[in-house]
C-alpha cells in the first residue's frame, strides 16, 4: 500500500506511539491514541487496524523482553499459554470476517468498566502472588486461548482482560500479572499481524516508525512496572478502563464532545 511519509507525519505518529507504548505496558489502552492517530493520517480503517498491530508488536515485545531480562517471566513455563492465546487470535481474526460483532459491541463498554471496578475495590489486587484457582494447563486452555479470541475477533481492552486472569485464576501478585500479561499479548499481536499482512493491510514503514516509539515508551513504563507496581498499575488501570468504556459508547451512540 503506498503512503508519503513525511519528516512532520513521522514525528508525530513516533510521539502519539510512544505514549501509547508507555500505558500498554502498564494499563493497556494504547490504541485508544494509535489507530485515530492513523487514521488521522490518513489510513482507511483496515490499513489502519493493520498498521497497528505492527506498532503494538513493537511495544508488547519489548515490554515483554524487559520483563523477561528482569526475571519477572520464565517462558519456559509459559510455551503453552503463548501457544494457545496464539491460536485464539488467529481463530477469532478468521471469525470477525464471518460473524456479526455487534452483540459484542454493545456488551464490551461495561465488560471492560467491570474490569476497572474490579481493579479498584477488589482486595485481591495486591503484591502478593496467592494460591492458584486454576493449573497452568487449564489456565493456557481456557484464559489465554480466550482472550486471545477475543483479541484477533475484536481487541479493544485485551491487556486488561490479560491482566484481569492472572490475577484472578493464576493467583498472580499485580506486578507479576502485568509482566505475563504482555508476553501474551505480543502473542496474539504477532498472530493478528500475520493476517492483516498476508492481506496486505499493513503500512510497513509508517508501522516501523511507531514501532521504534512503541519500544521506546514500552520500555520506559515497564521499569515503572517493577518499581512502582501496583502503586502505578491500579490506577491507570482504573482510568484507562474508564476511558475505554466512554470511548467505546461515544463511538456507539455517536456522542460529540
Amino acid at each position: 500500500m503506498a503512503f508519503e511519509l513525511t519528516l512532520q507525519l513521522a514525528t508525530v505518529l513516533f510521539l502519539v506511539a510512544l505514549v501509547a507504548g508507555f500505558i500498554d505496558s502498564i494499563a493497556g489502552g494504547g490504541g485508544l491514541l494509535t489507530i485515530p492517530a492513523l487514521m488521522w493520517a490518513g489510513l482507511p480503517p483496515a490499513a489502519a487496524l493493520g498498521t497497528n498491530k505492527l506498532q503494538a508488536c513493537g511495544g508488547s515485545f519489548f515490554a515483554s523482553l524487559y520483563f523477561v531480562r528482569k526475571g519477572m517471566v520464565n517462558l519456559g513455563e509459559m510455551k503453552l499459554a503463548i501457544g494457545c492465546a496464539f491460536v485464539g487470535a488467529s481463530v477469532g481474526t478468521i471469525l470477525v470476517q464471518l460473524i456479526d460483532a455487534s452483540v459484542l459491541e454493545l456488551m464490551l463498554p461495561f465488560l471492560i468498566l467491570a474490569i476497572g471496578c474490579y481493579f479498584l475495590f477488589s482486595k485481591k489486587i495486591t503484591e502478593d502472588d496467592r494460591a492458584r484457582v486454576l493449573t497452568p494447563g487449564v489456565f493456557a486452555f481456557t484464559a489465554a486461548l480466550g482472550v486471545g479470541l477475543y483479541d484477533g475477533f475484536f481487541g479493544p481492552g485485551t491487556g486488561s482482560f490479560f491482566a484481569l486472569a492472572f490475577v484472578s485464576l493464576a493467583g498472580f501478585g499485580l506486578a507479576k500479572a502485568t509482566a505475563h500479561a504482555k508476553v501474551l499479548n505480543f502473542s496474539t499481536n504477532i498472530a493478528s499481524l500475520i493476517f492483516f499482512a498476508l492481506g496486505g493491510k499493513v503500512v510497513w514503514l509508517l508501522g516501523l516508525v511507531m514501532l521504534a516509539g512503541q519500544a521506546a515508551g514500552a520500555t520506559l513504563g515497564s521499569r515503572l512496572v517493577i518499581t512502582k507496581g501496583s502503586k502505578i498499575i491500579k490506577p491507570l488501570v482504573v482510568v484507562m478502563s474508564l476511558v475505554m468504556s466512554l470511548k467505546l459508547l461515544a463511538d456507539q451512540y455517536q456522542w460529540s464532545f
